[in-house]
């Protein structure tokens, strides 16, 4: 979230990596985080791409058929009013069946699920957990984001029986994808969805 308070999509909370500005996002006003070139580290063939705010983001995705992950990076610093925020924009757009809201801060998925109990939430997290079902569960938590390496085909089974998927993260191995999928993973957070759907394709799902 900007200074001024914009929600905007971005995986760091530095704007250094990606931007190549020196400065937090938490720190910097919208209008300047906007004109900032969020492409050229990528590749010379994304100059000048922007960061996008998540309204634009809902508006692309509002008639597609996808189902929205939005992780909220407050595991560092607080953003008071994120939450809210979020929810209202995810209600605006009438996505709260297509939206699940993931954190590693899981004091954040509580107050996600007491101000739209209707929107699913996603609990992240790296190691293991014991029985992470019943700790999901203890949240209101519909599914565990795992580290790809956190997640056996028992602690699937078990999740599931109690109603809990496991999404896990971030695996962009085809290998990887295909233990998962055999191991009965709800469904995978990737940064490559092309490799997934060759995948999924080869499987005829």
């Amino acid at each position: 979230m900007t200074k001024d308070g914009r929600i905007v999509v971005i995986h760091d909370e530095s704007l250094a990596r990606t931007a190549g500005l020196n400065k937090l996002v938490k720190d910097t006003d919208y209008d300047e985080l906007a004109s900032l070139d969020a492409g050229s580290w990528f590749a010379p063939a994304f100059q000048s791409e922007r960061i996008p705010t998540l309204e634009q983001l809902l508006d692309l995705l509002q008639q597609a058929e996808a189902i929205l992950n939005i992780e909220l990076k407050n595991g560092i610093f607080p953003y008071a009013g994120m939450e809210e925020k979020v929810i209202a924009l995810v209600r605006a757009y009438r996505m709260e069946e297509r939206v699940i809201i993931s954190s590693f801060n899981h004091y954040s998925l509580v107050r996600c699920k007491q101000l739209a109990p209707e929107i699913r939430t996603g609990v992240l997290y790296m190691e293991g957990l014991y029985r992470p079902w019943e700790y999901a569960a203890s949240l209101q938590a519909e599914a565990l984001h795992a580290y790809k390496y956190a997640v056996t085909p028992e602690w699937i089974a078990e999740a599931a029986a109690h109603g809990i998927a496991y999404h896990p993260f971030t695996v962009n191995d085809t290998a990887e994808m295909e233990q998962l999928i055999n191991a009965g993973a709800a469904g995978i957070i990737t940064d490559f969805p092309d490799r997934l759907t060759e995948v999924l394709t080869r499987r005829g799902a």
